[in-house]
């Protein structure tokens, strides 16, 4: 009786929450192993892992899902140079949500398998005798899976094939098709990016902050996904512990703008820089606290209804317009006819936003042009673009900013 036991349960022995509890840690480590080191160390350059800390990523990601770095890596940022567009590896808008949501993993497989994504974008990833000869060797990379699932046999009996099953389908789901999927199609954006990009929280706990994606597409080289107080990124709180063992180094986070508490007479050069490097954070602030209450002003003087009509001008000016339905834009279109100020205000908006895409200018004329914007909103009349000139100019210097940060 005690050898079918055994047999049965392995030499671990567990209960059936045991085995709860062990799959669930196990895909955690696998999801943490993804975003730091695939993700924010290797991709991005955000954080330095300890050597020690990237060779054990490195080994349980290959025993998990049997990828190699320069694989991940080079896929991952072609997405990011290609995002939305033509030559992105994994977008919804062009292979459609279902697609990417149940096929991801075979997307992410024809990319792999380019040779010219390889040659081009995995720079830099590890290219020593283990990845050449193991991580990465065509012929090897399902030895990993398999010393998983002769593990799970031994410590867990029959249970850990369930077990197995759960931690192989765990990154072409979750990463693959929830993040690359549902990320670019659902949830709510805090910065206007140039994609589809999304935040899909509360689901932290399973996918370690990645879920946090616009916030990532907004400020892709931060090591912190999380830019809210009720976003979670557990990436982020696993990273923090690391770096206070010394395990880990934190390069680089995107910090909000730090402002002055006196405004400036008239920004220089230094101070330009500061509100271009932010110029997400300006485009949110322009949105909420310039677009949004002159447009519900104009609605409460006029007497029309408020709710719809915001929440329609609300996603039309954080979701990039080419990415909104018709009915949508129509309506927008009809609505800014309607009220004058707000057409004028969103014409500052384009013009401020064409002002610093302009980076071919040189930094006297870039300058010249920023200060007549300046003075021209704060002539508006329009109270709220004049609140914001202020707080433009209370951007301290480019150097302060980067100290801070």
């Amino acid at each position: 009786m005690n050898f079918v036991y055994e047999y049965y349960s392995g030499l671990a022995g567990l209960g059936f929450w045991g085995y709860v509890i062990v799959t669930l840690l196990w895909m955690h480590g696998t999801m943490m192993a993804v975003t730091l080191y695939y993700h924010r160390d290797q991709a991005h350059r955000a954080v330095d892992l300890h050597p020690v800390i990237r060779h054990i990523c490195r080994f349980w990601l290959w025993l998990n899902t049997g990828s190699s770095t320069r694989e991940w890596v080079a896929v991952h940022r072609r997405h990011h140079a290609h995002c939305e567009r033509e030559g992105d590896p994994h977008s919804p808008r062009l292979y459609g949500l279902k697609k990417v949501l149940l096929e991801g993993a075979e997307l992410y497989r024809v990319a792999a398998h380019d040779q010219d994504t390889i040659e081009k974008y995995a720079k830099g990833t590890p290219n020593d005798w283990l990845e050449n000869n193991l991580y990465a060797h065509p012929k090897r990379s399902y030895w990993g899976p398999m010393l998983l699932l002769v593990f799970d046999i031994v410590m867990f009996g029959v249970p850990g094939i369930i077990m197995l099953a759960f931690q192989l389908v765990n990154m072409p789901f979750t990463a693959a098709g929830v993040i690359n999927g549902l990320c670019h199609a659902k949830g709510y954006r805090n910065f206007e990016t140039d994609d589809a990009s999304t935040n899909l929280w509360p689901i932290g706990l399973f996918v370690a902050g990645e879920e946090l994606h616009n916030n990532h597409h907004a400020f892709p080289t931060s090591a912190k996904f999380s830019m809210r107080r009720h976003e979670v990124d557990m990436g982020w709180l696993h990273l923090k512990v690391l770096a206070a063992l010394g395990l880990a180094k934190i390069r680089r986070v995107a910090n909000p703008p730090e402002l002055a508490s006196t405004s400036s007479a008239a920004p220089e050069i230094d101070e330009l820089r500061a509100i271009i490097v932010h110029r997400m954070h300006v485009l949110r602030h322009f949105t909420y606290n310039v677009t949004l209450p002159v447009l519900r002003r104009e609605l409460e003087s006029l007497g029309e209804k408020r709710n719809s009509l915001l929440s329609a001008a609300r996603r039309y000016l954080v979701w990039q317009p080419e990415m909104l339905d018709e009915t949508s834009r129509q309506k927008f279109a009809e609505l800014v006819q309607r009220h004058p100020r707000l057409q004028a205000v969103l014409e500052f908006r384009s013009e401020l936003k064409q002002l610093w895409e302009g980076a071919h200018t040189s930094n006297e004329r870039l300058l010249t042009e920023f200060r007549e914007w300046c003075a021209r909103a704060e002539q508006s009349g329009i109270h709220g673009m004049q609140e914001f000139v202020a707080y433009l100019k209370s951007f301290p210097a480019m150097r302060e900013q980067a100290r801070a940060s």
